[in-house]
Order: structure tokens, then C-alpha cells, then sequence
């Protein structure tokens, strides 16, 4: 039984790799019309709702309101819950009034139940219910026949739901050929009625894809819930596709799929899924912003149609198709963007803040060889004088595809390996993926199945699939005890040959299964009481939880953990980064990483990035300058390779090209500052946009000049001294850039702490000022006077650009000192230049222009 199993997965690893010299192979992964659940709400066209609000059941407490809602076909009762919720928020629940088991609502992703507020009745007659949200004129309307939500501002409707009649959930119900006698003669109280005689339909208990099977012994699930937005023609979001920041219309084809699955080499401008989830969708015109945050954890499909209402207006309906669960939504009302991103942060959680040094950059390769070759790579780049804080070892670095091991023969010695890298206080991530070697010499296997933490199939044995290591378990995140197990395996005595200094990187955790449907796991796969279809696109969200938490545990809770994740979920902005998963060396993949990373952004996942010169293929030299100056410019910069490319270090395509991309690098160490700042930011999530760049310009770039502009109005901290690591330059003096406005004023901000502990959180150890230049003079003030930090850094240098020429420049400080400053004024760029203030960063002062 060896052989066999070993050629197949040769030939199952061989078809993974000729995936890999051509474009997505689609008929791995379904449409919408080979989706039985997608196919069958699909059908149902816009028009009347077959639902009743039976307002004489209406109740009203202190935090919501409840109201059944009648299928009139079936005669199933539903409940409706309505929420308003602190921060101009409403949440929408409904489920089964009496399932006869209970349907999946997802846990963990909210950070807390949200806070409510009080709802009440502001009229009501035997059509309808207003209810007040607050404020004179904000209004929510409860039709009762047919059952509708509008939600409004004085007389102008926001939001409606269900005005399109497309709200559909499949009850749980008994097959029919499996009925007793008892079950054919009960019926529910409420429905005394004669019920349509409904007619199971293909694929309802059991569908195919290809040569898979998937059983459905709970049968039909899937719900649906259609949104009108009045007055909106721009909608974004619902991350992650490989298409234009602006959604597009989906009339006459697929929807947008929300799934996470492993893609290779996907497809630009398609609204196939890729590998994470994020089902939230903002709208956005010149008077309002809002949000919609479906939270569902099951395959979904979005379609969007954008057009005209009944008035002529522009109108964007919006409707969403989940396989099972509940329909769980929270509208955000905004009215501005920045109120959206808090409203949104309040639910799921603010960006984690990294170490300072993850936002330098990475080196990666799948993979790099042995010992001797991560040296060379580290000493090449000390050669050519290019930074870099991490270096990643892919797959190969394991001992046969076991996690949380290192191949004897070539890492012998990884403690002495990361031991020279900390001496130059640099870091190594290894990955880490979630599929485990079935292997009964291999420890993690061995204490995951001992302690029945692995996922189940259908008949309830472990469930098995095919990954790099072959023959592969997958343990079951969704059991907390299960993460915490995992979460201890990263522990210095767990985790031979790891030190402080060496980080993770969790890959292959949508989940990939390469023998599976749509090279993912079997639906019908069980946790616990739970299949698979219920909590897929959680599966990633868990592993890079519980992969922080070790991080975090192994430091005694002293240190910011650093997580790369391919698969993601609303909410996994609070455990680490993500990336745009398997580019190619394309100028269109180069494009398209901006809109990517731009999407992601708006639901919360800032850290972002894509892989530097593109994953497959072989990238021009060209592509490969442009794409390390645009990576720069984004918040996760990493380069990566596939192992059957020729290696691309930043030296090995001519000294010319060496030094575009050293000096692409180096700029990005020297706004090292500034991304901090900005990270430290998105604690308290706000749009700070004083750094921009151009994807295009309508005049013609020389390849050494990087489209990049400093909004008017605006002060940004440098660090100019570039050394080899960000940490080497720790205690380096600033460079500030002051670029006055229109009125000769600029703000700003400099923050500053330890870079890596959470020592800023527990014991207000930082520093936070803001710069300020008016009236011709520039200040700093502290922004946080209780917080206790010292920097060694002080300023060096002031760059004024859009100056006047002064008599004078003096520098007061706060012990009553004033001193003469040096500088110099160029009349042909209007830049002034003050030499060696000489200020501490952490003090208060005032540079004087006379």
C-alpha cells in the first residue's frame, strides 16, 4: 500500500506544479451555477416577499426588539432580532423560530458583545412599526406586509432590506424518505394553514463536484438577504479578489465568491474566490459612507447591481448568499469614512500593532538550501549595503514536511544560525502550515491524535487529505483547547532550535487539501457538532490566532508576536499580516496588488503586501526595479520566489539595477518613522493620508524616479542614517520634512517606544508629540503626558519645503535655553534646511524663524 499511495501523491504534487507553468485551471473551482445552494437562491428573481411581519408578536426590551416573520409558502416561523447598537450601528439577526437543531452563529470574531442602546417606538399601526435610532430624524421602519427594514434620515431612505423580496432561509427539516409517522403528523403551533407541498430539488441532500461527494445529511441551509442603497453608484470591499478597488456589476455573470481556497496562479479582473474572507461591503458617495457586515463563516456569493431606483436615482442593490448558518448583520451607518472604520474596528478588533521591525523588509525564497546559504544570502546583503531585518525559510527547511522541525542534514545547527543573525540583529521566520505528517515517529501527530484535536470526517474517524507532506491531518482550531495546545508548542523548549528572534509564517490555511474539492476540505468534514461547510472560512483566522498566542506565551507575554497568514477572515487584522498569496511576475499582478492591498485595507487588514517581483514566472529587470519601489511603498514588503525561478537576489541583475533597488530599500528604512506612526494609528483606526504615491503619471518616469508626493500641510519624521537592520538604528537621530500648505502651516506626529514589547500598553512606555509649524515657528508638544519613555534620539536636521528665507533661526526649549540654528535656503525649490538642532525627540522645544 506504500508505493501506491506515494505515486499518487507524486502525481497529485506533479499536477501542482504543471499548474504553476499556466493560468488558473477554473474547472477546479465551482460557478455560482455548479453551486447547488448558489444556483437555487439565485433562481429566485426580485419581486414580492413571501414573508409577514406578524407585528401582534412583537416584543420591545431594553436592548432589542423581536418579531416572527412568516414564510407564507411553508408557513415556517422565523424570528427577527433587531439591535441598535453604541456608535450609530444596527444589527439584524434572524434564524429558525424552532429549528430542529441548532444553526451555526459564528463565535470569536466579535472582540465583545456590542454595547446597545436603547430602541423605542415612535409609532405604530397594524402595517407598520417606526422605531427611533436615535436623533430626531433617524427612523427605522418595520413594514409588516411583505416584510420590509428601511432605515432612515428625516425623509431620505439610507438602506432598505428586503425591498427586493429576496430574503430566503431553507429551514432545517427531516428528509423526506427518512419521516416517521410522528414527524408527518406534527405541526407547529402557527401553522395551522395549509403549507405549500415543497419539492426537493437537485443537490439539496447530496451534491457532486468532479469525482467528490458531499454529503448533506442536514440537507438545505442556505440563506439569502437582499440591500438597496439609494443614492449610491460606488460600493468596495468584500476582500479578497484579484479585481479593481471598486466593485464591479455582477449582472450576467458570477458573483463575487467569498471562499477561502488555495488558487494557483489566479486570474486577474475575476471574481473567483481566493484565500481569505472578509464579508463586509462599504458604500460611498459625496454625502454618506456606510457599511454592511455580514457575518457568516460559510461559503458566500455577493451579487451587486448597480443602476437606477424608482426615482430616477442612482441605486446600488447588494444582495448576499451564504450555504448555512444565520443571517447576522450589522449596518454601519458612518456618516463619514472615518466613522465606518471605527464603527467596524468596535466590532471585529483594530489592526495588531507589530514590532517595528516587521515593517522593514523580508527576504524570502521557496527556498533557500541550507545553513551555508541563508550566510551567503545575509552576508550578500551586507556586501551591497541593502537592509534587511528577516529572512524566511520555506518548506524544504523541514525535517520531510514536519512542522516545528529542521532537516538535520541541511540546518544542523539552527541556534548557531539564528544566533548570527541576531548578532546582527536581524530575524528569521519559518513557516509553519496546518496540515500535519500522518506518522506515528512524528511527536506533533502523535499528541494531536492522542488528544482527539483532529478534524473528523463524516463517519467521525480523522479526517485525512493530501498536502506537501503527503498523507496529512488537520487539527480542529475551532476547539480552544486544541489552539491552546498549539499555542504551547512554540515554547523554546518545545520548539527545538527556536530562539527569540525567529518568527512564523502560516501558509496553506484556507485549508488546502490538494485531493480535496476545489483543492479544499471534504464540506461534510466535522468539528465537533459542526461540519466543515459551517466554519470554513474561519479556519485560517483560528490557525493565526492560535500561532500569536504562542508567540506571545513563549515570551512570558512581554513580546508583540509577528504572523504572516494566507487565509484570513473578518477580525484577523487583530493577530498579524496577510499577503496577496501566489502573484506572478507580471506588470498586471504588479498593478493589481495596489487594489488589493487597498480593499483589504478598507475592512480593517492594513498589514498587507504582496510578493516582490511576483511569485511564479521570472520577472524583467524592469519589473523587478518598479515592483521593490512600489513594495516599498507598501505596508508588508517582502520578496519571494517559487523554487523552480532563478534566483533574484536584489544583486544579481547588474549593478545599475543593484543600486535602483538599494536605494528603493533604503527609502523605506527611512520612513521606517512614519509606518510606525501610521500602524500606531490604527489603535484608534482614523484616515491619515499625509504620504502619498501615484500609481501613473501623464509624463514619462526615468526608472530611478519613484511617483511618490508629500501632501501640503504635512510633517514627516525620517531617519536618513540607513544601517544594516532597523534595529541598528534605534537610537538614530530624526530628519524632519515640513511641507507647508497653501496658508505656511503643516502638522504632525512623531511616536516612539521599545519597538517590540507590549510595554507601550501596560506600562505607558512611549513617547507621542505632536509637530506643529505656524506663524513661523515649528514645535513639538507632548500628546500624552502620563507616558513614561526615554529616547536617545534626537532631531539633526529640519527640512522646510515651500519656505521663505528668514533673518534668523533660534531654538527655545523647555528649561528657558535659546540658541542659534544653522541653515541654509535654496530660492530655486523655496526649501529651507536647519542644521543640527540638536534637540532630544522627547522633549518639548520651538524652532524660531525671525
Amino acid at each position: 500500500p506504500f508505493f501506491p499511495r506515494m505515486c499518487l501523491y507524486r502525481v497529485l504534487v506533479l499536477s501542482v506544479f504543471l499548474s504553476i507553468t499556466q493560468a488558473v485551471d477554473r474547472s477546479n473551482f465551482k460557478t455560482c451555477d455548479q453551486s447547488a445552494f448558489c444556483s437555487r437562491q439565485r433562481a429566485m428573481k426580485p419581486g414580492q416577499s413571501s414573508y409577514t411581519a406578524l407585528l401582534e408578536t412583537l416584543e420591545l426590551s431594553d436592548s432589542h426588539l423581536t418579531v416572527q416573520l412568516l414564510n407564507n409558502n411553508n408557513k415556517v416561523l422565523l424570528l427577527l432580532e433587531l439591535y441598535r447598537l453604541q456608535g450609530n450601528m444596527t444589527r439584524v439577526k434572524i434564524n429558525e423560530l424552532k429549528p430542529i437543531k441548532a444553526r451555526y452563529e459564528v463565535p470569536d470574531v466579535l472582540i465583545t458583545d456590542p454595547p446597545t442602546e436603547l430602541m423605542s417606538v415612535v409609532a405604530q399601526d397594524e402595517h407598520r412599526v417606526v422605531l427611533s435610532l436615535g436623533g430626531e430624524d433617524w427612523r427605522l421602519i418595520l413594514s409588516a406586509q411583505p416584510f420590509r427594514l428601511d432605515i432612515m434620515e428625516g425623509p431620505q431612505v439610507l438602506l432598505s432590506l428586503n425591498s427586493r423580496g429576496l430574503l430566503a432561509f431553507e429551514q432545517l427539516r427531516i428528509r423526506k424518505d427518512t419521516k416517521s409517522q410522528t414527524d408527518t403528523e406534527e405541526v407547529s403551533e402557527g401553522e395551522e394553514e395549509e403549507a405549500e407541498e415543497e419539492v426537493d430539488q437537485p443537490g439539496m441532500w447530496e451534491e457532486t463536484f468532479k469525482t467528490h461527494a458531499d454529503t448533506k445529511p442536514n440537507g438545505p441551509s442556505s440563506i439569502s438577504l437582499d440591500f438597496s442603497l439609494p443614492g449610491v453608484e460606488h460600493v468596495y470591499g468584500i476582500p479578497e479578489h484579484a479585481d479593481g478597488l471598486r466593485l464591479k456589476n455582477t449582472d450576467g455573470g458570477d458573483p463575487y465568491r467569498l471562499y477561502n481556497l488555495d488558487v494557483f496562479q489566479y486570474e486577474l479582473f475575476n471574481p473567483m474566490a481566493l484565500y481569505g474572507a472578509v464579508p463586509v461591503l462599504l458604500s460611498h458617495n459625496t454625502h454618506r459612507t456606510m457599511g454592511l457586515f455580514w457575518l457568516n463563516a460559510a461559503e458566500t456569493w455577493v451579487d451587486v447591481s448597480s443602476g437606477q431606483g424608482s426615482s430616477e436615482v442612482p441605486q446600488t442593490d447588494v444582495r448576499w448568499i451564504s450555504e448555512s448558518g444565520i443571517i447576522d448583520v450589522f449596518i454601519m451607518l458612518g456618516p463619514r469614512p472615518n466613522d465606518v472604520f471605527t464603527q467596524y474596528s468596535s466590532l471585529t478588533g483594530t489592526q495588531a500593532f507589530p514590532p517595528l521591525s516587521s515593517l522593514a523588509y523580508h527576504q524570502c525564497r521557496w527556498n533557500y538550501n541550507d545553513q551555508e546559504d541563508v550566510s551567503a544570502v545575509d552576508q550578500g546583503f551586507d556586501e551591497h549595503d541593502i537592509p534587511y531585518d528577516f529572512i524566511w525559510l520555506d518548506i524544504e527547511h523541514t525535517d520531510g514536511k514536519r512542522y516545528f522541525t529542521w532537516d538535520n542534514n541541511k540546518f544542523p545547527q539552527p541556534k548557531d544560525m539564528l544566533q548570527g543573525l541576531l548578532d546582527k540583529r536581524r530575524k528569521m521566520v519559518t513557516i509553519v502550515d496546518p496540515h500535519i505528517k500522518v506518522d506515528s515517529s512524528y511527536k506533533i501527530h502523535t499528541e494531536i491524535r492522542s488528544r482527539g484535536y483532529y478534524i473528523k470526517n463524516k463517519d467521525g474517524g480523522d479526517y485525512e487529505g493530501w498536502c506537501w507532506p503527503g498523507n496529512a491531518g488537520y487539527p480542529d482550531f475551532t476547539n480552544p483547547e486544541m489552539r491552546k495546545w498549539w499555542a504551547s508548542m512554540f515554547a523554546y523548549d518545545q520548539y527545538e532550535g527556536s530562539m527569540e528572534n525567529l518568527y512564523t509564517w502560516n501558509d496553506m490555511n484556507e485549508p488546502s487539501v490538494f485531493n480535496g474539492p476545489e483543492v479544499t476540505m471534504h464540506k461534510d468534514a466535522l468539528h465537533g457538532p459542526w461540519e466543515h461547510r459551517d466554519i470554513h472560512n474561519l479556519y485560517g483566522f483560528y490557525v493565526q490566532m492560535a500561532t500569536a498566542e504562542g508567540q506571545i506565551q513563549r515570551s512570558g507575554g512581554l513580546e508583540r508576536p509577528f504572523v504572516l497568514t494566507r487565509a484570513f477572515f473578518a477580525g484577523s487584522q487583530r493577530y498579524g499580516a496577510v499577503w496577496t498569496g501566489d502573484n506572478a511576475a507580471e506588470w498586471g499582478h504588479l498593478k493589481m496588488s495596489i487594489p488589493m492591498c487597498l480593499s483589504l485595507g478598507l475592512v480593517g487588514i492594513s498589514f498587507c503586501g504582496a510578493d516582490v517581483g511576483g511569485f511564479f514566472k521570472t520577472p524583467s529587470a524592469e519589473l523587478l526595479v518598479r515592483w521593490y519601489q512600489a513594495g516599498a511603498y507598501q505596508p508588508f514588503f517582502r520578496a519571494h520566489a517559487h523554487l523552480d525561478t532563478p534566483r533574484r537576489e536584489p544583486w544579481l541583475f547588474g549593478p545599475d539595477n543593484t543600486a535602483l533597488i538599494r536605494e528603493a530599500v533604503r527609502q523605506r528604512y527611512t520612513l521606517l518613522p512614519y509606518w510606525y506612526l501610521q500602524f500606531y494609528h490604527h489603535l484608534s483606526p482614523q484616515i491619515t493620508l499625509s504620504l502619498f504615491s501615484l500609481s501613473s503619471l501623464s509624463h514619462h518616469l526615468f526608472l530611478s524616479q519613484i511617483p511618490v508626493f508629500q501632501r501640503g500641510g504635512s510633517i514627516i519624521c525620517r531617519k536618513n542614517r540607513v544601517r544594516r537592520s532597523s534595529s541598528c538604528m534605534e537610537n538614530d537621530p530624526y530628519t524632519l520634512y515640513v511641507a507647508l500648505d497653501s496658508q505656511g502651516k503643516a502638522e504632525g506626529e512623531i511616536y516612539i517606544d521599545d519597538g517590540h514589547t507590549f510595554k507601550h500598553k501596560t506600562d505607558k512606555q512611549f513617547i507621542h508629540r505632536r509637530l506643529s509649524f505656524t506663524a513661523n515657528s515649528l514645535s513639538s508638544s507632548d500628546l500624552s503626558p502620563d507616558s513614561q519613555f526615554t529616547t536617545a534620539s534626537w532631531v539633526e536636521q529640519v527640512n522646510i519645503l515651500g519656505a521663505q528665507k528668514p533673518d534668523a533661526v533660534t531654538l527655545t526649549t523647555t528649561d528657558g535655553g535659546e540658541s542659534s540654528v544653522e541653515f541654509e535656503f535654496d530660492p530655486d525649490t523655496a526649501v529651507l534646511t536647519l542644521r543640527k538642532p540638536g534637540v532630544n525627540a522627547g522633549v518639548n522645544w520651538t524652532l524660531h524663524l525671525r
